[in-house]
């Protein structure tokens, strides 16, 4: 398999696997849909790890098979190959990516989907679809312009150039940099910590934020009463609040 999920310790990794560059051929991409699935409905995955290996995070589509394709297997196919990484996006958990060496084009997409990127101190990021007279088409001019913004954003896409990793923390395009050997590591620690935190809490938490993005302040607070609300309803708030008060914040052990 080109992608699989291996959960240990409530921590459920997406492991691109299709050496030499983990290009993300059609067949890729649905495994990576049908996998983003699995952790999102899997009781024991409480949060999530986005990984491509030592080496590389993932450099881009498959070039060639894209080559291949006219206007109409790309119409046909355009809506797939969203569905891909929004898939990945809206997985209800805590998302991090653990970025090695390049995430380029779809590579960078993937990325971008993740609630928080940790990078390589030799990883290199971009958007060079330009380059081959396209433009993203997997969520790139969306989420790229939401992350850091449109004017970033259109220098990235439109130029196509890479950028290395401080360059990519700087604009805020990850969020830490670290060792190459501690890239997985890091986003390890980060999973296990909000694996071990309130699950309907940190699902709601994202909801809240990631659709109030899509929308008006107004209708972005409505979202967010709905959601607060309706954790009153749960096991984990009265968890919380009891270790609170008979124990000091911080404390709570949530099951």
């Amino acid at each position: 398999m080109t992608v699989r999920l291996e959960v240990a310790t409530g921590v459920g990794t997406i492991r691109l696997d299709r050496p030499p560059m983990n290009a993300l051929n059609t067949t890729t991409q649905d495994a990576l849909r049908t996998v983003a699935h699995e952790a999102g409905h899997r009781d024991d995955v409480r949060a999530v790890v986005l990984w491509g290996g030592e080496k590389v995070f993932a450099a881009g589509a498959d070039i060639k098979e894209m080559q291949a394709m006219d206007y109409e297997a790309m119409a046909l196919r355009a809506r797939a190959l969203q569905d891909c990484f929004s898939a990945v996006a809206r997985i209800p958990k805590p998302v991090v990516a653990a970025v090695t060496g390049y995430a380029l084009g779809g590579g960078c997409e993937l990325a971008l989907c993740a609630d928080i990127r940790i990078a390589a101190q030799n990883a290199k990021l971009g958007q060079p679809e330009i380059l081959l007279g396209l433009i993203p088409g997997a969520g790139g001019t969306q989420r790229l312009a939401r992350l850091v913004g449109p004017a970033k954003a259109k220098d990235l896409i439109f130029t196509g150039r890479t950028v290395h990793a401080d360059d990519a923390l700087t604009m805020g395009l990850v969020d830490k940099v670290v060792p190459p050997d501690q890239v997985h590591g890091e986003a390890q620690a980060w999973a296990t910590r909000l694996a071990r935190g309130p699950a309907l809490a940190l699902r709601a938490a994202k909801e809240a934020v990631d659709s109030g993005l899509e929308t008006d302040l107004n209708t972005g607070l409505d979202i967010e009463r709905s959601l607060f609300a309706g954790l009153f309803a749960t096991q984990d708030k009265e968890t919380g609040m009891r270790s609170f008060v008979d124990d000091g914040p911080g404390k709570a052990i949530f099951r």
